[in-house]
């Protein structure tokens, strides 16, 4: 089963709302999903996305590939960049770890 996370269209007629969900790929755009992560109101001036980033990063971790118009949506929100230095310092802690130990080994 392939998860996406992407949009789903609710709100009366012109004037959208989208949450944000974890779905089958296979489900329609409006039908069944796995769970709400978060909000988007495009035609309000303030604050116009709510997202729970942990269950975000949750998601990604295990898999879920993000539509286009929601990864857009993460990187302005801030939530990619995140994830890309939270993974980036792990490395470097990763690669560090070893040198270390083997300097106390030969000495």
């Amino acid at each position: 089963m392939a998860v996406k996370i992407r949009l789903r269209r609710v709100g009366r007629k012109k004037a959208p709302m989208y949450r944000i969900v974890v779905a089958d790929s296979k489900s329609p755009r409006d039908g069944k999903f796995i769970e709400i992560v978060g909000q988007y109101q495009p035609r309000t001036g303030d604050q116009p996305l709510n997202l729970d980033t942990a269950r975000i990063h949750h998601w990604l971790d295990v898999g879920a590939q993000p539509t286009d118009t929601v990864r857009s949506l993460l990187r302005k929100a801030g939530v990619l960049k995140q994830r890309h230095e939270a993974r980036l310092a792990n490395k470097l802690q990763a690669a560090a770890v070893p040198v270390a130990e083997s300097k106390s080994e030969e000495a």
